[in-house]
């Protein structure tokens, strides 16, 4: 299946300032709340829906056996067309 990048940022931020962008995006999938991302004069708003595959990974680019650049990748992942028909109490 194709993959199409529909926003994307990249910078360098201190750990304190990724801690606290991790925060926000924790509170507002706790609290239920659409994810809006910006960059500039682009954006892409999302509804997370209640339940998503969630994947964490860590890994090393760069020369077998050799020193290379380490990541951490966390992922949230859903069907584009799911809906949220849980019960719940308003």
């Amino acid at each position: 299946m194709p993959e199409e990048v529909i926003f994307e940022d990249e910078r360098n931020l201190t750990r304190t300032d990724v801690a606290s962008y991790l925060r926000t995006v924790a509170d507002r999938l706790d609290a239920g709340d659409s994810l809006t991302l910006e960059t500039g004069s682009d954006s892409v708003t999302v509804d997370v829906p209640r339940d998503v595959e969630f994947e964490v990974k860590v890994e090393r680019e760069g020369p077998t056996g050799g020193p290379g650049e380490l990541g951490l990748e966390l992922e949230l992942e859903w069907d584009e067309d799911a809906t949220d028909d849980s019960l719940s109490i308003q």
